[in-house]
């Protein structure tokens, strides 16, 4: 079977390297020339664990290019993978002006059967509007089917979640479809991913529902967070209690400066505007007030940030440890640490930050903050540390040899990962107290 993923930032990279992984042939097709000459080179447009070594392992062995051209792809392909992006638009909802101008470039070329799978993280009712649109452009071409499989990567970790996914999701409106998205997944089932066959208005709402749900949680430990803040509890031992409820679960119960990245808090706000639409009002309500939450909590830590530092933030020097949205990505879309990080600043505070991985996407998104060649650098002469991304080598720096380059010692520990008891004996004044490692 013959492959086309149409759009290759970081999920349809992915999905590229993953399907040749599987064992079939598969042309990634982007408008972006540049794009394209990196992954053909067998290098990722970003930065994602594992990914340039699978992409390498099969632009070498040919089983894996890519192209800035349709025609290549319309007569080749038996199976279209959609892995546009589906940012923000107006009013929070889903902009899906990249989807159509595929089906528009596609569907003209289109002269034989082909099923069209899409992967993107859309509204419910795309997939019956990109049908339509197919059809209009097509004229019912015989055998032209779409269906719907949504993707659940998670970043860091998105080449194991594409080569073994704890759940495949399958929207079909036909026995065909479902036969060739189980030819596609084969090895993934054989090694026990379960299957879930259902209709196309389903899958569409798994992603958005699973993103939504994922942001509650976030947000509901969060609100928590704060509570034991004010009456002197330890969230972090709450989450672990909450955590031990088969109900519940210990994912995603740890407080921190709130969700961010790509995914939550765009699927967050067009799922919002896409139940408003349909008339949800109570469910639209409840998935505002888990954005204000969110929201809430990046001021709360800069709130916490200003009393412990007594004077106010004007005029004090703020390391910022952290600037991707988690660890283990350069991905700073919707970032909590650099929304922090800004509102510091906002403050009349000077901000230097340093992060492992993210430090040239942050530069040129927020160039009025000041970056570091290191942690340490950061933290020279600074009245205040602030941890904001979860990377293993913060937690590993030296607390008595940090003491010793900056101005105050101060540390406000937002993500609740640090070793307090260490940082304690080591001269530190830290902030949530409560908190333990």
């Amino acid at each position: 079977m013959k492959i086309s993923v149409i759009g290759t930032n970081y999920l349809g990279a992915t999905t590229a390297a993953g399907l040749a992984e599987f064992g079939f042939d598969v042309v990634g097709v982007d408008i972006d020339e540049a794009r394209v000459k990196v992954l053909g080179s067998g290098r990722a447009p970003l930065y994602e664990p594992g990914l340039d070594e699978l992409l390498r392992k099969h632009t070498d062995s040919g089983r894996l290019r890519f192209t800035t051209d349709y025609r290549e792809v319309a007569d080749w392909a038996q199976v279209f993978f959609i892995c546009v992006g589906t940012p923000q638009g107006a009013h929070g909802a889903a902009d899906l002006s990249q989807v159509q101008a595929v089906v528009d470039t596609l569907a003209p070329l289109l002269t034989g059967p082909a099923l069209v799978v899409g992967r993107s993280t859309v509204p419910v009712g795309t997939a019956a509007w990109i049908g339509r649109r197919f059809a209009e452009r097509t004229g019912d071409l015989p055998g032209l089917e779409v269906a719907w499989q949504p993707e659940f990567l998670r970043e860091a970790h998105a080449v194991e979640d594409t080569l073994h996914p704890d759940r495949l999701v399958f929207g079909v409106c036909s026995e065909s479809a479902e036969r060739t998205l189980r030819e596609i997944f084969a090895r993934p089932i054989d090694e026990g991913s379960p299957v879930i066959v259902t209709d196309r208005e389903t899958a569409e709402l798994v992603k958005a529902a699973a993103n939504s749900f994922l942001a509650m949680k976030i947000s509901y430990i969060n609100a928590l967070a704060g509570l034991c803040e004010t009456v002197g509890a330890d969230v972090s031992t709450l989450a672990d209690a909450l955590g031990h409820d088969k109900r519940i679960g210990r994912g995603s119960l740890s407080a921190g400066p709130g969700y961010g990245g790509g995914c939550l808090p765009k699927d967050l706000h067009a799922f919002t505007a896409r139940a408003e639409e349909l008339g949800s009002t109570e469910l639209g309500g409840l998935l505002r007030q888990v954005d204000l939450i969110n929201s809430a909590r990046q001021a709360r830590i800069v709130g916490v940030l200003a009393e412990a530092l007594e004077g106010g933030l004007e005029g004090k020097a703020i390391a910022v440890l952290g600037a991707a949205f988690k660890a283990e990505t350069d991905d700073i879309r919707e970032s909590p640490a650099l929304s922090v990080a800004e509102l510091i600043r906002a403050r009349g505070a000077a901000v230097t930050l340093f992060d492992p991985q993210a430090m040239e996407n942050a530069r040129r998104a927020f160039p009025l903050i000041t970056y570091a060649d290191s942690a340490v650098d950061a933290c020279v002469g600074a009245h205040a540390v602030v941890h904001l991304t979860d990377w293993p080598q913060f937690r590993e720096l030296d607390p008595r040899a940090l003491r010793e380059v900056v101005a105050n010692p101060v540390l406000i520990d937002a993500r609740l990962s640090l070793d307090l008891d260490a940082w304690s004996e080591a001269g530190w004044a830290c902030h949530p107290r409560t908190a333990k490692a």
